[in-house]
């Protein structure tokens, strides 16, 4: 048996132990990061060359616990979140813009200030001839 086939049927193991609630090395949640520990695989190893065994629990998780995934009630909050109040997203992000404009123009005002401003050059500096000397 192969390597790849070994992980294989880790995985598969790994699978039937979770959705039985008999996790032996993980913390017994139905996600991909405890299907990772419980089968003893790289967690990108699970994600990259084993896509359809992790597609496979997720759908017996939602078919066996009637309720999706962990990590799709997490999306699933963030997403109502930012979609339940979007004025207050323009609003925060157009007092950031006026806030950013304030600045530059602060910035112009005292960069214009210090070239009108008359510097005396220390005492151990000669001025190159035709350049202005303030």
């Amino acid at each position: 048996m192969n390597q790849q086939q070994d992980e294989r049927s880790r995985i598969r193991e790994a699978i039937d132990r979770l959705m039985a609630g008999q996790a032996t090395r993980s913390d017994g949640s139905l996600t991909v990061v405890a299907l990772a520990i419980e089968a003893d695989v790289h967690r990108m190893a699970l994600q990259k060359r084993h896509a359809d065994l992790k597609e496979t629990f997720y759908a017996r998780a939602r078919a066996e616990t009637h309720q999706p995934p962990e990590a799709e009630k997490r999306l699933r909050k963030d997403v109502a979140r930012l979609k339940a109040n979007p004025k207050a997203t323009r609003d925060s992000e157009a007092r950031a813009w006026h806030r950013a404009e304030q600045i530059v123009l602060a910035a112009a005002v005292l960069t214009r200030q210090d070239q009108n401003a008359p510097r005396k050059l220390p005492e151990n500096v000669i001025p190159m001839p035709g350049t202005d000397p303030r």
